[in-house]
């Protein structure tokens, strides 16, 4: 296969004005590195749309919708294709490197797992943000379904579905957003 050369670009290209950055320049290019060699473990490389879709979650923050990462991937490498975009996500999360978590409404939202790793998600039904939870919350949960009913339960999958401390306390005027982030994040707007 042949090498777009079209589609090869620096991080350094990414610029403040575009994207928010929540990781420097060297932080993201390790991981970047990072992700690499585990593809190359596993027999895979490190396309062009893979490069762009670590390098638009890695310098955004919170959790992005399809659309987001898409629109980030565009500022970043245009010529990559949206439905490598998706295929690239998919192969990520594969992976572990992304975790992808249901929302309300159908929607998807996506993030880089990190030192964490998957973790559970909270959504907040009133403004929309998200908020990240420790992956061990609900063992106790898992554990009786599997118990009780030989349940085995994928908590990461889906976010739960409550108020947010801000909403709860009525101080809060948004109300359902479909694309959501979390609420320490920087929107990519």
């Amino acid at each position: 296969m042949e090498r777009c050369w079209q589609w090869r670009f620096r991080l350094s290209d990414v610029t403040s004005d575009s994207l928010s950055q929540t990781r420097s320049a060297a932080d993201a290019q390790l991981l970047l590195d990072s992700v690499a060699a585990q593809l190359r473990s596993k027999g895979e490389r490190m396309s062009a749309p893979r490069r762009a879709v670590l390098t638009a979650l890695a310098t955004t923050a919170g959790h992005l919708s399809t659309e987001e990462v898409a629109a980030a991937v565009t500022q970043i490498a245009p010529k990559v294709h949206r439905t490598s975009v998706y295929r690239a996500l998919a192969a990520l999360s594969e992976l572990g490197v992304v975790q992808h978590v249901h929302l309300g409404h159908g929607a998807t939202a996506y993030h880089l797992t990190g030192d964490l790793g998957p973790h559970l998600h909270a959504q907040c039904r009133q403004c929309g943000s998200i908020i990240d939870l420790p992956p061990d919350l609900l063992v106790g949960v898992a554990e009786r379904m599997g118990a009780l009913h030989g349940f085995e339960l994928d908590a990461t999958h889906v976010a739960l579905s409550g108020l947010c401390a801000r909403c709860a306390a009525g101080e809060s005027s948004i109300v359902h957003h479909h694309h959501t982030h979390s609420p320490i994040a920087t929107k990519l707007h």
